[in-house]
């Protein structure tokens, strides 16, 4: 019979429980050092555009040109201007606009193709542009009624209301944050993530800027209660056309 080699013969009972006791131990380990790092070392902005990551002035640098370089922007909520009140539901593109305004008065449509701005409203709203102290007469606002007035360059009401059909130069004033900027706050629109700058504590307004695909700018409280806005669709076509001529009035150089 052979001679059984030293250490061969069977383990203990002392060294297999030491070595279960190791193996155990060593698993716990690895399981709370993986418990650890999912719940510190989550990246928030994991899966995003990265803007997140951005200090806060490149933030807003980055919302700024996505905003100009888009075609076009969906526009809508409140803007509290000159002591008035605007409702606004707009598509704005580079060469025109659409949409509609509501003040506490009156409801009116606008429309720019180019350079030729249309205007559309009731005649209640004509009777209080052109009634009053001018004393023009109930009929000539009824004429107006529903119809598309094309609004001549000159005229003041061209100069009142164009402004909220120019693309660029509507967010460049809209879009102005005033005061230090901050960054971190995570939020969503419509399911979107975003990333909120805030401006002078929330005292100059913030702005919500999407962490999804191109750093568009999704929604604006401006700064001193003057208003929130959303801004959506962008890069979506605006089908704009000029009113058939039979919905037109043109008063020339004058309404």
């Amino acid at each position: 019979m052979s001679a059984i080699p030293p250490g061969a013969g069977p383990r203990s009972p002392s060294g297999s429980r030491r070595t279960g006791r190791s193996a155990l131990v060593a698993a716990l380990c690895a399981a709370l050092a993986a418990a650890l790092t999912g719940c510190g070392g989550e990246d928030p902005d994991a899966g995003t555009n990265g803007v997140g990551k951005l200090p806060a002035a490149k933030i807003e640098s980055k919302a700024r040109a996505a905003a100009r370089q888009a075609g076009t922007v969906h526009l809508s909520g409140n803007v509290v201007s000159q002591g008035r009140t605007y409702k606004l539901d707009m598509s704005l593109a580079k060469d025109g606009a659409k949409g509609e305004l509501t003040t506490k008065a009156a409801a009116f449509q606008l429309l720019r193709v180019g350079d030729a701005l249309y205007l559309k409203a009731d005649a209640a709203f004509w009777a209080g542009e052109k009634g009053g102290a001018s004393g023009a007469p109930g009929g000539a606002a009824t004429k107006l009624d529903g119809k598309y007035v094309k609004v001549p360059a000159a005229d003041p009401v061209y100069k009142r209301f164009s402004g909220f059909t120019d693309k660029d130069a509507l967010l460049t004033g809209l879009l102005a944050l005033h005061g230090g900027l901050t960054a971190g706050d995570r939020s969503d629109i419509d399911g979107v993530r975003t990333v909120r700058l805030t401006a002078g504590a929330g005292a100059g307004g913030t702005l919500d800027v999407s962490l999804e695909g191109t750093p568009y700018p999704l929604r604006l409280q401006r700064a001193g209660g003057a208003g929130v806005l959303r801004l959506d669709d962008w890069g979506k076509r605006v089908d704009l056309r000029a009113p058939a001529k039979g919905q037109v009035v043109d008063y020339g150089s004058k309404l």
